[in-house]
């Protein structure tokens, strides 16, 4: 694994061009878990399309791959409560209602056949698709509200590895995404949305979908907008040269 601390690395994106160096820089992999991305999770089970989300899939496995390689920080964020539901909010909070709607709490059967519960901590529901298996050296952390920063050692993390730069992938676009960018933006971390890396299935069906209204005000007023390609790219041109005997 090379860390290219000294060499700056050049991320093209929208609006500009975007200079970072890959020990300041991490990959953040916003709710990629069973409940969001699999068949019979709580998203599949509520009738909410998750092709939007699975098309991210691929375009995220090699952006995970090209990171580790490049020595870029790997963080997974995963939604999910305690097994009693005390960190659900307050009886009548949007948090609790909206979600309690869903059927967060529920029963379910795995597709393996394992026993779950929608959206609570420690099951399949929660564990991270295995396509996009976390590895030892990569940091993951539930989180109980859209945003990850919200009272989570999230911001703590970063600080204390010197990261300065956010690399977004993952489900929802318009929702837990953008909800940790913005706060992240509020803390004076650089962010880059990797468009085809994220999902939106609310407004699928409309002429211009959330997904890209998100990704235009991230574009115009929160950070950068990239895409797998660029970034890997980016990584690529930045990796010293190998040695010549």
């Amino acid at each position: 694994m090379e860390v290219s601390a000294g060499r700056p690395t050049i991320i093209e994106a929208e609006p500009e061009p975007l200079t970072v160096h890959c020990s300041e820089t991490a990959v953040i992999v916003v709710d990629m878990q069973n409940d969001f991305c699999s068949k019979g999770g709580l998203f599949d089970r509520a009738g909410i399309h998750i092709s939007a989300v699975q098309k991210a899939v691929g375009p995220t496995r090699k952006v995970l791959s090209a990171a580790r390689e490049s020595g870029v920080k790997v963080v997974y964020l995963k939604m999910g409560f305690r097994a009693d539901l005390s960190d659900l909010g307050h009886s009548d909070s949007v948090n609790r209602v909206r979600h309690l709607q869903l059927g967060v709490g529920e029963p379910c059967i795995a597709s393996d056949g394992r026993p779950g519960r929608f959206l609570i901590r420690d099951t399949w529901n929660t564990d991270v698709i295995e396509e996009l298996r976390p590895q030892p050296q990569d940091v993951v952390l539930y989180k109980r509200r859209f945003s990850g920063f919200y009272q989570t050692e999230l911001d703590d993390i970063l600080r204390s590895l010197g990261i300065r730069n956010l690399i977004f992938t993952g489900c929802t676009t318009s929702v837990c995404v953008d909800s940790t960018i913005r706060d992240a933006m509020f803390r004076d971390y650089r962010c880059v949305l990797l468009a085809d890396c994220v999902g939106e299935p609310i407004g699928s069906e409309l002429p211009h979908s959330n997904h890209e209204a998100s990704v235009l005000t991230v574009q115009t007023v929160l950070g950068w907008v990239s895409d797998s390609e660029r970034f890997e790219s980016a990584l690529q041109a930045g990796r010293p040269a190998a040695a010549v005997d």
